[in-house]
């Protein structure tokens, strides 16, 4: 049971039963502020609790159902069963709600995860006025912007703040994996160059507009579907694969935008989506008039969440592509695609009914021989001493690595995992020096994909 308490524009929500148990120590340094929390990864980011994290947060956003959705997943984590939550948040929705947060400066880090037209402005005036910043991807989505983002960074370098977003993907076991297996020349070799029809990264991930959060489906806003506000897929979700490119092929390394990137190709296409389909995940009865233009005979909707990016990087040519359906089959959900093709081995991952959906990494090795199956066993008494249970077996090309169910956390537990990395970078200071240009470098590619796909003919 949830008791509102509203003065003017504020709203204290509490969640009875809890309250008592909800005072924080007075050594929390860190005090939350969410802003305008449109997207359901701002609530993920408080399906756990931190110590160092006051339990009180204040939020800022403009009066309606995106708010309204975000209060009521952290009451659901507040009140389950195992393990609940005990946030406290504090609202405001005049609609000065950004100068508002601003002012009142109630706390030292923002978490902005919402509408993505604005952004990339909400960022920069929140470091302008002190905050530290955890955002959700994408932190831009036009070439426009990038130049916003860049001289944000200097901000956040010029005021020692900390400007940082959730990346999830590299807490995922099979990634983690690969990327180690990568590191072993006696296993990977050393990573190919490939070509532009043969790449030497590909990198695929196939998204779900109906989906399951938290145990529900998850209701979206009619404004993620307007590209202009979300952004285009080729700038979306293409933000996680093209990180996970640099994080696993030139791990450490300190990455320039302005001469190690290269966009050779990129293309963009539509996901059509009926009425019926979009009442179902919106809960609207018709579409709103911002999506007109992106109409078929007033009753189809034409949204570009799909598109492929191919580059160079370093002189390795990668591809990444993302595709949205509106349904999954039964059993699957979001799905992933990997394969990074080495002189002795290609390491892949693979998620499809095969594996019953579920992520599964194969080692496919050039020749193999007992030699090869030698160092691989060896290297596997090393990757048991940090990750014990994993094993091997053979598979039809060489080795499936089998993974314990218990590394196995799921998508939504990583953000606990993003959001504790930032903390510890935050009161340590410790924050690597490739993250900042290599976010950069990151956004840049997607960004120009994006302007090179524009200007050819859509699918």
């Amino acid at each position: 049971m949830r008791k509102l308490f509203l003065t003017s524009h504020f709203i204290f929500l509490t969640t009875l039963g809890c309250l008592a148990q909800t005072t924080t120590k007075p050594s929390a340094s860190v005090r939350l502020v969410t802003l305008d929390p449109g997207h359901f990864h701002a609530a993920l980011v408080q399906k756990s609790m931190y110590s160092s994290v006051d339990s009180r947060v204040h939020v800022y956003a403009p009066a309606g159902p995106d708010v309204q959705l975000h209060l009521d997943r952290i009451t659901a984590y507040n009140t389950r069963t195992a393990d609940p939550t005990r946030w406290q948040e504090q609202v405001y929705t005049g609609p000065d709600f950004f100068q508002k947060m601003l002012a009142d400066k109630a706390g030292n880090v923002v978490v902005i995860a919402g509408n993505n037209q604005k952004k990339t402005e909400y960022i920069a005036g929140a470091l302008n006025a002190g905050f530290n910043v955890l955002a959700d991807k994408p932190m831009v989505i036009n070439s426009k912007e990038f130049k916003t983002l860049e001289t944000a960074f200097a901000t956040a370098q010029q005021k020692n703040l900390l400007l940082y977003d959730i990346m999830t993907e590299r807490f995922e076991i099979t990634t983690v994996l690969q990327k180690a297996l990568s590191q072993v020349p006696q296993v990977f070799g050393t990573l190919e160059k490939g070509t532009p029809d043969n790449p030497a990264v590909t990198k695929e991930s196939v998204h779900y507009f109906y989906k399951y959060v938290s145990g529900s489906v998850l209701t979206r806003p009619p404004w993620f579907m307007d590209v202009r506000q979300e952004g285009e897929g080729i700038v979306d979700v293409t933000t996680h694969l093209v990180d996970l490119v640099q994080w696993e092929c030139f791990p450490e390394r300190v990455l320039d935008y302005k001469k190690d990137i290269q966009v050779l190709a990129a293309k963009r296409w539509t996901t059509d989506m009926s009425l019926g389909q979009f009442k179902a995940i919106t809960k609207l009865n018709g579409f709103p008039d911002y999506l007109k233009k992106d109409l078929a005979n007033d009753t189809l909707l034409k949204v570009y969440s799909n598109g492929s990016i191919t580059y160079k990087l370093l002189g390795v040519h990668a591809k990444v592509a993302v595709t949205w359906a509106y349904k999954a089959p039964e059993g699957a959900g979001d799905t992933h695609y990997s394969i990074l093709r080495g002189t002795k081995a290609n390491l892949v991952i693979r998620q499809g009914a095969e594996q019953q959906y579920k992520p599964a990494l194969y080692v496919e090795p050039a020749v193999n021989n007992l030699a090869y199956e030698k160092a691989l066993q060896d290297e596997l008494k090393r990757l048991q001493v940090k990750y014990p249970g994993v094993e091997l077996k053979k598979s039809a090309k060489g080795w499936e690595v089998l993974i314990p169910d218990s590394y196995r956390e799921g998508h939504e537990a990583h953000f606990a995992r993003v959001t504790q990395q930032f903390l510890e970078y935050l009161q340590k200071r410790n924050m690597p020096k490739w993250e900042v240009p290599n976010m950069l470098a990151k956004y840049y590619t997607t960004t120009k994909a994006l302007e090179v796909a524009s200007q050819s003919p859509s699918e």
